[in-house]
């Protein structure tokens, strides 16, 4: 079986510093909170998911509504840190960090 080589390389940064600015920019930090925001968004949803519950059971169990959740899910809403907390406590998620050195 014959390949071919690919020789169509690009620079991902550059691409990106294109799209949203450079590192550092008002513009590039917007696009990276909206990022973070969508990615929170969606390890909750897929953690709501495995546990097998509805958004509107786990914002009964922090205390909030289903739109709310829904929000957060979609990336439209992020939640405070403590919030985050108590929903991934919710769904029965533990959470580590470690530093890098």
């Amino acid at each position: 079986m014959e390949t071919k080589a690919n020789n169509d390389f690009f620079d991902v940064d550059a691409l990106i510093d294109e799209r949203f600015g450079k590192e550092g920019t008002p513009s590039r930090i917007e696009a990276e909170e909206k990022a973070y925001a969508f990615y929170t968004g969606q390890i909750i949803e897929d953690a709501r998911k495995k546990a097998g519950i509805s958004q509107a059971e786990l914002a009964s169990r922090i205390g909030s509504n289903r739109s709310y959740i829904s929000r957060v899910e979609s990336g439209q809403t992020e939640p405070k840190v403590s919030t985050f907390y108590r929903i991934m406590n919710a769904l029965g998620c533990n959470i580590e960090y470690t530093m890098s050195l």
